[in-house]
C-alpha cells in the first residue's frame, strides 16, 4: 500500500472522533450556522468509512472515477441528492466536504512523519478532498436537472386538464403558449382519458392560446388526427377573428374540423352531437 494512503487510513480509524469534531465545527464557521445539521454525523461517518475502505484499498488519490472509490462515490451521490431534495444550495454541499480538510490536515500535523512523506501525505490527502468535492457538485447539478425537468413536467399536466364533462364527452382548456413538449403531453393525456372512460367526443378549447401560428396549427391537426384514430371525433373551439384571419393567411386548412368561436357553442354541439338537450325548469 501506498505510504500515505496508509497513513490517512490509519488516521480515520485512530482518530475518528477528533477529526469528526473539528469536521462539525469547520463546516458550521464555512456556513455561518446555516447549513443542514440533520443526520450531520450520520453522513459524516459513512464518507469517513467509504474513504477509509478506498484507501485501504490503496486507491490513486488522483483518480475518482476508478472501482476503488465506488462506495465513496455512492455515498456522496446519496448525500448530494438528498441535500438538493431539501434545497441545500451546491456550495454548501461541496463546502460540507471540503470542511473535511482542515482536520485532516490537523491530524496529519499531530502525527508527524519524515518531511518528505509528510507533503505526499498531505498532498494526498488534499487531492482527494477536491475530487469528492467536484463529484458532490456534479451529483447535485445532476439531481437538480432532474428535479426541475419532473416539476416542468408535472407543471404541464396541471396546466392540461382533461375534464369530463359528461358520459362520453371531455374537454382540454388550453391556456398559453401550446409549444411541442406541451402538445406531446396533451395529446397523450387525452388519448389516454379517452381508452380510460370511453369518450366519443373530445373538446379542444383554445380560447386561452394567445396567438396560432403555422407551428400550434400543427400540433393541433396531429392531435384530433391521433383522436380520429381512436375512433372519436373532436371539437376546436376559441377561434376568435384574429386567429381566424391568422390561419386563413397561413393557408391552413382545417376542412373537416368541427369548430366553433366560443366553447358556449362547442357545447351546444356536443350535446347535439350526443342526443342531449337542456330545457328551462318551469
Amino acid at each position: 500500500m501506498r505510504p500515505e494512503n496508509q497513513r490517512l487510513a490509519d488516521l480515520l480509524r485512530e482518530d475518528q472522533d477528533t477529526i469528526l469534531r473539528g469536521w462539525t465545527a469547520e463546516y458550521h464557521v464555512y456556513t455561518g450556522g446555516r447549513g443542514l445539521s440533520q443526520n450531520l454525523e450520520t453522513e459524516q461517518r459513512a464518507i469517513l468509512k467509504a474513504l477509509e475502505t478506498g484507501l485501504t484499498a490503496d486507491a490513486d488519490t488522483g483518480s475518482f472515477d476508478i472501482s476503488a472509490w465506488n462506495a465513496l462515490r455512492d455515498t456522496l451521490a446519496r448525500l448530494s441528492s438528498a441535500r438538493a431534495a431539501q434545497g441545500e444550495t451546491a456550495d454548501m454541499t461541496s463546502g460540507f466536504v471540503l470542511a473535511l480538510k482542515r482536520p485532516l490536515f490537523d491530524g496529519l500535523q499531530r502525527h508527524r512523519g519524515d518531511v518528505d512523506g509528510q507533503i505526499a501525505v498531505v498532498w494526498a490527502a488534499s487531492s482527494i478532498v477536491d475530487r469528492m468535492a467536484q463529484w458532490t457538485v456534479s451529483t447535485y447539478q445532476k439531481t437538480r436537472e432532474e428535479i426541475i425537468v419532473r416539476q416542468q413536467h408535472e407543471l404541464l399536466e396541471l396546466s392540461t386538464p382533461v375534464i369530463k364533462l359528461w358520459d362520453g364527452v371531455l374537454a382540454v382548456p388550453v391556456i398559453g403558449t401550446l409549444d411541442s413538449s406541451r402538445a406531446q403531453i396533451v395529446m397523450e393525456t387525452l388519448l389516454e382519458r379517452l381508452v380510460n372512460t370511453g369518450a366519443e367526443l373530445a373538446i379542444i378549447d383554445i380560447t386561452g392560446v394567445p396567438t396560432v401560428d403555422t407551428l400550434v396549427a400543427q400540433h393541433l391537426m396531429k392531435t384530433v388526427t391521433a383522436i380520429r384514430l381512436m375512433g372519436a371525433e373532436s371539437i376546436i373551439s376559441g377561434i376568435r377573428p384574429q386567429i381566424a384571419q391568422t390561419i386563413v393567411h397561413l393557408g391552413i386548412d382545417l376542412q373537416g374540423i368541427i369548430t366553433k368561436s366560443t366553447l358556449a357553442d362547442a357545447l351546444a354541439t356536443a350535446m347535439r352531437m350526443t342526443g342531449h338537450t337542456v330545457t328551462r325548469a318551469v
